[in-house]
């Protein structure tokens, strides 16, 4: 019984491992699909669609201020001229672009 629980912790911590980097992966194509032809592959918004629509970069006060759920919600709900992702990526989905867009901040 203690070997099976023993090897049961062991899959639970590989699988865990294992799923931290996917989950950047799958933010970071989900970015790049639907999200850098404005806010730019490295999420300055340097490019000409981020300076038209006057896109914060990611390393503006303005951007760092925002929560994650403020976050969320403008990714879902879209936001001025940003459109709403509702229907067409899942909670998610949603959730790994903010976590990958926290991670171009630095």
């Amino acid at each position: 019984m203690v070997k099976r629980q023993a090897r049961l912790c062991m899959v639970a911590l590989l699988a865990t491992a294992v799923a931290a980097p996917v989950l950047a992966q799958s933010g970071e194509s989900t970015f790049k699909a639907k999200c850098a032809m404005c806010h730019g592959a490295d999420g300055l918004a340097s490019g000409g669609m981020g300076k038209m629509m006057n896109i914060p970069s990611v390393k503006s006060p303005d951007f760092k201020k925002l929560s994650e759920s403020e976050m969320i919600a403008d990714t879902t709900n879209g936001k001025a001229k940003m459109p709403s992702y509702k229907g067409k990526l899942t909670d998610a989905q949603i959730k790994e672009v903010v976590a990958y867009m926290r991670s171009l901040e630095k």
